[in-house]
């Protein structure tokens, strides 16, 4: 998650807050789900919660939160489910990269995550994640995340997550974004992480690579910024679900 913090943005360039802001107020008041602005520049993330919201326990009202991602409702949410979901978000922002900054509004991602406990009888919901604004840098400011009820209650492992064009509705094939996960990481970040999957310490993985433990550090660090996780447990996690690493 943190490589979006990461992003190199332009000074004086607006991101036009107030104005999606008051799209997605409207959007959330005809749909009653919710709706999570998350502003990648300043860090933050304008939650707007319809009557769906009490699912997650939010408030009927606009919240503003000091972290581009929504824990609040990330930890509502099977926490396998969250990983598939991360992976597919991953794969989004990868395919991203090789299309026209100007159309990536034009796509959005799909699934259906568990609840981690069924709360008045919603146990599936509908996630969606669209890259609204784009700095000329190429830099993603402000990403909409909407959560609502699904209507397709039928017990299946996975998220049936999908990248798909808005405009379309074509389904973009996974063979196109997933080969992706082969490039996230180098080949030397690899070896690292396979190293810490094996639980060696820094000191270890520098002496089986031949390399200073400064650099064996820098490489973790990498890792944990490319996979947008938050420590290297979950880097493992998540580099084991891609295939980039095996146990």
């Amino acid at each position: 998650m943190d490589t979006f913090l990461e992003q190199k943005f332009e000074i004086g360039e607006s991101n036009d807050i107030e104005m999606y802001k008051q799209f997605v107020i409207n959007y959330v008041k005809i749909e009653q789900c919710v709706a999570v602005l998350s502003d990648y520049q300043g860090d933050c993330s304008y939650i707007f919660a319809g009557n769906f919201g009490s699912v997650f326990g939010l408030p009927n009202e606009n919240s503003v939160i000091d972290s581009a991602f929504e824990e609040c409702i990330f930890t509502k949410i099977n926490q396998e489910d969250l990983v598939e979901r991360h992976i597919l978000e991953l794969n989004f922002y990868e395919f991203l990269k090789g299309i026209p900054k100007e159309e990536y509004s034009n796509y959005s991602t799909l699934s259906r995550l568990r609840m981690k406990d069924s709360v008045e009888k919603c146990s599936y919901i509908n996630h969606r994640t669209i890259y609204l604004k784009t700095f000329s840098n190429g830099s993603i400011s402000l990403a909409l995340c909407l959560y609502a009820p699904s209507t397709d209650l039928q017990f299946r492992k996975g998220i049936d997550g999908k990248i798909f064009n808005i405009q379309t509705g074509e389904v973009i094939e996974a063979e196109k974004y997933r080969n992706n996960a082969e490039t996230i990481l180098s080949k030397r970040e690899i070896e690292v992480l396979n190293s810490v999957a094996k639980g060696n310490k820094s000191e270890q993985i520098a002496s089986e690579l031949h390399i200073s433990v400064y650099t064996v550090r820098r490489h973790r660090q990498n890792i944990i910024e490319k996979l947008k996780v938050t420590n290297t447990a979950e880097a493992v996690q998540t580099a084991f679900v891609m295939g980039i690493i095996s146990l």
